[in-house]
């Protein structure tokens, strides 16, 4: 399992920090960037080592996760606009309004004013055999994720565009049956109006995507080393017996006893 290591979780803290102060100018209407910087301040402690998810072979369920996530997928959601601009697709809102609703998708991931989302998993059980690496806060009030993140944006004061609403809001696709109505309109006026939605999913099913592979690369060479390290052992056993018994038949016989094929 990927970890980052205390200085990465603060480089990308950091990170995080800046392009708030980057994007969102001091003289913008209703103190949003001053309210934005007091909510990251106040979940600071619990944000930056929180996860993304509570699965191993989901994305980023490791400390430092949430915030490594959303540095990825708002990266890849100003990749992807600009191709989508590109290639003549219809933009109606900013940049900055992109960066807004990337930014706080999974805000509700963080939990709310006293609590973790995820909690580590005691189970021994569940972590080796399912990867359940953290469950849910049982002690939170039921939520979706998105619900929660702009439940909190509201309680901190954070205005938002409507752009930004749809943004934020849309960005788990169809995976959220609550989206539906949004994204299935059958008539030309109940359609989006614009691709913002379209956009963020497209980063956060990109950066999803990306992020377990680098899990499942990392399961793969795990069990490489491990399997290197038992053939290492066996050879080291195979070598101790010979010394031992000779490189006759019985020096063979010990060892397809010990290490042969067991039917």
């Amino acid at each position: 399992m990927k970890q980052l290591t205390p200085e990465q979780i603060q480089a990308n803290w950091n990170k995080l920090i800046q392009l708030i102060k980057d994007t969102f100018p001091e003289d913008y209407p209703n103190d949003r960037r001053e309210n934005l910087l007091k909510m990251y301040h106040y979940f600071e402690d619990r944000m930056c080592i929180a996860p993304a998810s509570g699965k191993e072979h989901y994305h980023n369920a490791f400390v430092g996760g949430y915030v490594d996530h959303v540095l990825h997928v708002t990266d890849l959601a100003l990749k992807i606009n600009k191709l989508w601009k590109d290639n003549g697709a219809s933009i109606n809102y900013t940049d900055e309004e992109l960066v807004f609703a990337a930014i706080h998708h999974d805000l509700g991931k963080v939990g709310d004013l006293e609590n973790d989302y995820y909690v580590p998993n005691e189970s021994d059980w569940h972590r080796k055999n399912q990867g359940l690496i953290y469950k849910h806060n049982e002690d939170l009030q039921f939520m979706t994720v998105t619900d929660r993140a702009i439940f909190l944006l509201n309680h901190f004061g954070v205005k938002y565009s409507e752009w930004e609403y749809i943004g934020l809001r849309l960005t788990d696709g169809m995976y959220e049956e609550a989206n539906k109505n949004y994204y299935v309109g059958y008539q030309p006026s109940r359609s989006l109006k614009s691709n913002i939605a379209y956009v963020l999913h497209q980063a956060d099913s990109m950066a999803t995507h990306i992020e377990y592979d680098a899990w499942k690369h990392g399961e793969q060479k795990s069990r490489e080393q491990v399997n290197k390290k038992v053939i290492n052992i066996k050879k080291a056993v195979e070598t101790e017996v010979e010394t031992k018994l000779g490189s006759g038949d019985n020096a063979k016989d010990l060892f397809d006893e010990l290490f042969g094929d067991k039917k």
